[in-house]
């Protein structure tokens, strides 16, 4: 899945500040998640490679982006790395395998004062300053590499 979308890429700034501490949350506004259902398989851990299918919507309904658009691949990525927005990254921590979260991620752990546009259109999906929702369905982990300090 290409970054030009809205998916939820990050910038090296915004993972800094709140995805490497994570008590910042508190001070930044906090990802609130809902478990739709709790799944049975393996928990995801930041050094996971994870895979989620997903729907990314605005306040109002409005879909910015989901796994249907990318041909119902599932998003793939290790978890705890600068690749993807914070509060993604921490809506999906302690999921386990076949769960389904509702998140809701306020603007400082997602965009911030940033609006996102469609690379293709130029029109803007994710306004400035924008809480961003989304259903969340873990499909997979993958174990991060053990380390000598994890035998």
């Amino acid at each position: 899945m290409s970054k030009n979308t809205a998916t939820p890429a990050v910038n090296d700034q915004q993972n800094q500040q709140a995805a490497t501490n994570t008590a910042a949350s508190s001070t930044l506004g906090q990802v609130q998640g809902q478990d739709v259902s709790v799944g049975t398989g393996a928990e995801a851990k930041a050094g996971d490679t994870v895979s989620v299918l997903y729907v990314g919507k605005l306040e109002d309904g409005t879909v910015f982006d989901s796994s249907a658009a990318h041909n119902n691949e599932p998003l793939k990525f290790v978890l705890g790395t600068n690749e993807l927005i914070p509060g993604f990254q921490i809506g999906i921590n302690g999921m386990k395998v076949g769960g389904e979260r509702l998140l809701s991620i306020p603007p400082t752990l997602a965009y911030g004062d940033q609006e996102v546009k469609d690379p293709a259109t130029g029109k803007v999906v994710i306004p400035a300053n924008s809480t961003i929702l989304f259903d969340v369905k873990l499909v997979a982990v993958e174990p991060g590499t053990t380390t000598p300090a994890q035998q």
